[in-house]
């Protein structure tokens, strides 16, 4: 569904980016890159407009699979996003071996960003680290616009969450784009 929405926005002239989280039960099947490339292939997306997300915890738990899977979509062309960064088992060095081009800041750390000094600090270093590893960043759960400005100060400059707006349809998403 993800790539033939990837398609239907490429063919409009607006072509975004749609991350697909994939489970830790998905993430174990061996052929997750074969389907990947099929879906691809099948509704003619480019893998450049796909993210796939994984959380940390896979990723760290299960990291010589996670090497292996993330190296077969990342040579597939798609993006690889770190989901619920700085909750589960952080590992530096799996983090420097792993294709991983996205670190998403969890909500978890929006939620007392602004009033608990250790939220604040934490979110500051994940944004120092993706900085310094030269990765995206995405913050999740971006409420209020105060939290939207503690990120812009400190160098975080995309943002999800209902500030903007509540999760939506594809065909909601697509009437808001300019035509």
């Amino acid at each position: 569904t993800a790539c033939s929405q990837i398609s239907a926005w490429m063919q409009a002239g607006t072509p975004l980016r749609v991350a697909v989280n994939i489970s830790a039960q998905q993430f174990r099947q061996h052929d997750l890159a074969a389907k990947v490339h099929a879906a691809l292939k099948n509704t003619g997306a480019q893998a450049q407009w796909l993210d796939i997300e994984i959380t940390e915890s896979v990723a760290m738990t299960q990291s010589d699979q996670a090497r292996a899977q993330l190296n077969a979509l990342a040579a597939l062309g798609c993006r690889v996003a770190l989901d619920d960064f700085g909750t589960g088992y952080s590992s530096l060095a799996y983090l420097k071996s792993l294709p991983v081009h996205k670190l998403k800041i969890d909500k978890s750390f929006m939620d007392g960003v602004l009033n608990e000094g250790s939220d604040a600090s934490i979110t500051r270093a994940i944004i120092a680290l993706a900085q310094s590893l030269g990765m995206d960043l995405v913050a999740e759960g971006v409420e209020t616009d105060a939290q939207r400005v503690f990120l812009q100060t400190h160098g975080c400059h995309t943002y999800q969450g209902w500030l903007f707006a509540k999760a939506m349809t594809a065909s909601d998403l697509t009437q808001l784009l300019p035509v």
